[in-house]
C-alpha cells in the first residue's frame, strides 16, 4: 500500500495555450499604443486648461 500511484488529471499544468496563428483585423504596434496614450493625456490636459 505504500507504493500507491496517484493519478493526476491530464493537462498543461495550469497553463493555457492560445492559438498562435490568430489573425486580428486591427494590428497595432507598441509605438502606436504609446502615441495614442500620449494624445489622450494631452487632450485631457488641454481640456482642463481651456475649459
Amino acid at each position: 500500500m505504500a507504493n500507491q500511484q496517484i493519478n493526476m488529471p491530464a493537462g498543461f499544468g495550469g497553463l493555457t495555450r492560445f492559438n498562435e496563428e490568430y489573425g486580428s483585423y486591427i494590428s497595432l504596434s507598441p509605438s502606436h499604443v504609446v502615441l495614442f496614450i500620449i494624445l489622450v493625456v494631452a487632450f485631457r490636459f488641454f481640456l482642463g486648461v481651456f475649459l
